[in-house]
């Protein structure tokens, strides 16, 4: 098996990253984290992740309370699951951040 661990960051001011960690078996990924960050309050901070952890693939949403909500998706292979998380969170990252920025504040 062959591990791979990289960021990509987004954005104008990297501020905002893509973590990718994932593993491939001749060519097939078989295990995957994809997971956005935002540097928030002088830390990084999670705020949607993907993954195959619980033996499928899903996307976590979290909050700033340690709260997430979860929603599986029913993919061909993690091959595809690695492309649509980071279509989806290059797409969506400054809308994913915002929501969390709002859960924060209305926590206050």
């Amino acid at each position: 098996m062959t591990l791979k661990k990289f960021f990509i960051y987004i954005g104008n001011h990297h501020q905002d990253r893509l973590r990718f960690r994932f593993e491939t078996l001749k060519d097939e990924v078989v295990d995957l984290v994809v997971q956005y960050e935002a540097f928030i309050g002088n830390q990084w901070q999670a705020i949607v992740r993907y993954d195959c952890d619980h033996g499928f693939f899903h996307r976590d949403i979290l909050s700033p309370n340690g709260d997430k909500e979860k929603k599986a998706f029913d993919l061909y292979d993690l091959n595809s699951g690695l492309q649509f998380a980071r279509t989806d969170l290059e797409d969506r990252w400054e809308w994913y951040k915002e929501q969390f920025i709002k859960k924060n504040k209305d926590a206050k």
